[in-house]
Order: structure tokens, then C-alpha cells, then sequence
């Protein structure tokens, strides 16, 4: 798909060291001095939760600029059952080209395949500020709580959104993080020695 100046299409293996590096640059010192974002999708691609036909990347005037990707999990349902949804992320838009509205443009776009395929409600981290555009609100609002939270924690980081409307209605339950995105720091930093040295800080503002 194309809009103006940019396509968005599937990932490619030979896609796979850009993109990494391109999520480390978007990440980097973001949410915690350094990162560990570009690690985890080296990872991911070989998890079978990992929906090849949902990871996608998006170009501008030949080289990559923002990146998608979906994962396979579960509600823990109260009543017994398993209910199938998507997680997504990382998603990033490279540092220069943020608050332009391509950001909003892969999400839609990855939203809609995702719904496509029969895929039927997507649950992950984020801020409801930028996501709450493209349609997400608060878990909470769904009764769908974030797994290890305690009842009286802030919740506000934990969205939803229904791919099909009124997929969720009835269900309570606790959604699950696929193991996939649990990594060891010295994993991490094994990893990350093979990208051009940058230096890790510690901001107002991060999470960790």
C-alpha cells in the first residue's frame, strides 16, 4: 500500500539487520537507558506466535522508515476458556520522521490487515494519547486485566481494541505477554555489541 510518499509492504529476511538497527535508533534511551527493542525481534521472527503474514515494514524514497509486527496470545478467560487475540510491537517510526503522521498511517494499515485475516481484537502496552486515535481505549474498560498487576495498579499503559465489535463482550479475564518478549539483559547486551556504539543514559521520563 502506498500513501503520498511511502509504501508499506511485508518484511523481508534481507530487511532483517535494518530493521533491527532502525527500532534500536527509534528505542534507544527511550524507556530505559538503551534498549532492548531491536533484540526482541531478532528473537520473535522464529517464535511460533510470530504472524509472518503481520510483520510489516514502511519505505520512503528507498530506505526503510517504520516497522509492524503482530504476535499470537491469549485471554485467560474466568470462565475456563482461551481467547484468542493479537499483541503488537514493536512499532516505530524512525526518530526524524515522528509526529508526521506515518506512525498513524502503518498502524491503520496494520490494523486493517490484521482484522483481514479474521484476526478479532488486539491487546498490548502503549499510550492511549497517540493508540486511543487509531481506536484502542483501556483494557479495563473491556474487563480484561494485565497479568501479575495487582488490582489497585495503574493500568492506564494496558489498551484494547476490538477488531470485530463486541468480540470481548462477556469475556473477564487476564491477558497474557507471550514469553517470546521476556529477554535477559546479558542476552541483550551480547546482542547489541554487534550495532555501532551508542552511549546508554539515564532521562527524565523512562520507565526503568
Amino acid at each position: 500500500m502506498k500513501k503520498n510518499d511511502c509504501m508499506i509492504r511485508l518484511e523481508k529476511k534481507e530487511d532483517y539487520r535494518e530493521v533491527e538497527n532502525l527500532i534500536r535508533e527509534s528505542f534507544w534511551n527511550v524507556y530505559r537507558p538503551g534498549c532492548y527493542e531491536h533484540y526482541v525481534i531478532h528473537v520473535l521472527r522464529d517464535d511460533p506466535a510470530f504472524i509472518k503474514e503481520l510483520d510489516f515494514v514502511m519505505e520512503k524514497d528507498g530506505r526503510l522508515i517504520g516497522q509492524n509486527m503482530f504476535m499470537k496470545t491469549v485471554i485467560n478467560a474466568d470462565d475456563g476458556r482461551d481467547i484468542t487475540v493479537l499483541t503488537m510491537g514493536p512499532i516505530c517510526i524512525t526518530p526524524e520522521l515522528k509526529r508526521k503522521g506515518y506512525g498513524k498511517f502503518l498502524l491503520d494499515y496494520s490494523l486493517e490487515k490484521a482484522a483481514g485475516l479474521g484476526f478479532r481484537a488486539v491487546l498490548f502496552e502503549g499510550n492511549i494519547g497517540f493508540y486511543g486515535k487509531s481506536g484502542f481505549d483501556y483494557a479495563s474498560r473491556f474487563n480484561i486485566r494485565y497479568h501479575d498487576l495487582p488490582e489497585d495498579a495503574d493500568s492506564s499503559f494496558f489498551l484494547c481494541r476490538e477488531l470485530i465489535p463486541g468480540y470481548l463482550d462477556g469475556v473477564t479475564g487476564v491477558y497474557q505477554t507471550p514469553p517470546g518478549y521476556y529477554v535477559e539483559d546479558k542476552d541483550v547486551e551480547a546482542f547489541d555489541a554487534g550495532f555501532p556504539p551508542k552511549k546508554k543514559l539515564k532521562l527524565p521520563g523512562q520507565l526503568f
